[in-house]
């Protein structure tokens, strides 16, 4: 009788053990998959809402200074972590020797092509200068800018990029700028509405760096395929000798053109000892720049002297997936 007792406490017991067991098994899988979730989750919440591009720009005195090859723009931009191009347009000596000759701009469209594609890389826009004031209240010069840019367009469209960065300069007086604004931007978006390019304006000193201007312009021509390139850094209306002599609140210029933005630009000067931008909260900016609902190309532009093009280029880029993880 007491070996039978024995026998079958013992049987419970290691019923007992199994089932305990068991529920050990079952709360260490469950714990196991909210684990997995919440680094899923954390993995979700760290990643960029943007995708990041490299202005060329941000190498402009490695081309222009040490005679750097503006066609290894792509092997550079990639070998520093980036997915897309952003071209400048001045960048490129033989096209400015050759005048833009049709055989100029299909070398550049190109080789270009090329090196993208050997790279893996995505052609995002190209940026326009020089190529005449579309802001001015001259109707003939005016035309003539607007048709200096359509070779840009075509080759925006040969290279598969989604826009070009043109310049609103001009007339000065705040009425006759808008109303020249509106003709030469009308004009140009009507033909590069054709080639399937949109046509965007960054904020580059003048009349185009007051945020509720430009986005008054943005109002009136009313395209789908016009819109704006916020720069965080190009908010300086007019300069003196001594730097800026009248500046636009930044903060309130990137909200006020946010509305109408195609591409957004990443400007960078200087760092504090954090790896922060000393004159740009990039939280604060980035958060306008979500809350616009933007989900495309952020381009780093570092145009600062404090460190060398690639060491700023390389903070920029580290500064805006940092500050990205600290959003809403």
């Amino acid at each position: 009788m007491k070996v039978k007792n024995l026998l079958s406490q013992s049987i419970k017991c290691v019923l007992i053990v199994l089932v305990l067991s068991l529920a050990s098994c079952k709360d260490a899988a469950k714990k196991t998959e909210e684990v997995k979730e919440e680094i899923a989750a954390t993995t979700v919440d760290q990643k960029p809402f943007f995708k990041l591009s490299l202005a060329q720009w941000s190498l402009h005195r490695a081309v222009r200074n040490d005679g750097a090859d503006p066609y290894q723009f792509a092997a550079k931009a990639k070998e520093l972590g980036f997915s897309g191009l952003e071209y400048v347009s001045g960048l490129y000596g033989d096209l400015s020797k050759a005048d833009y000759s049709d055989e100029a701009m299909a070398n550049f469209v190109a080789k270009s092509n090329e090196e993208a594609k050997k790279h893996g890389m995505t052609n995002v826009l190209i940026m326009i200068d020089g190529q005449g004031n579309l802001a001015t209240a001259n109707d003939e010069e005016r035309k003539k800018a607007v048709e200096n840019h359509y070779k840009w367009v075509k080759a925006a469209a040969a290279m598969g990029c989604h826009a070009i960065r043109v310049n609103l300069s001009g007339a000065q007086e705040e009425k006759a700028w808008i109303s020249s604004s509106v003709d030469g931007l009308t004009q140009l978006g009507t033909y590069a509405k054709e080639h399937n390019i949109k046509v965007t304006v960054e904020n580059h000193g003048g009349l185009s760096s007051n945020g509720a201007l430009l986005a008054e312009v943005m109002r009136q021509v009313n395209m789908e395929n016009v819109g704006t390139l916020p720069d965080f850094g190009n908010f300086c209306i007019k300069r003196s000798k001594d730097g800026c002599a009248e500046m636009y609140d930044i903060y309130k210029g990137v909200t006020e053109l946010m509305p109408y933005a195609k591409a957004v630009s990443a400007k960078s000067h200087a760092f504090d000892a954090d790896g922060n931008e000393k004159n740009i909260d990039y939280v604060r900016i980035l958060q306008i720049v979500k809350d616009a609902g933007y989900t495309g190309f952020i381009g780093v532009e570092y145009e600062g002297s404090q460190v060398g093009e690639i060491e700023g280029i390389i903070a920029t880029r580290d500064l805006l997936v940092k500050a990205s993880k600290n959003l809403k």
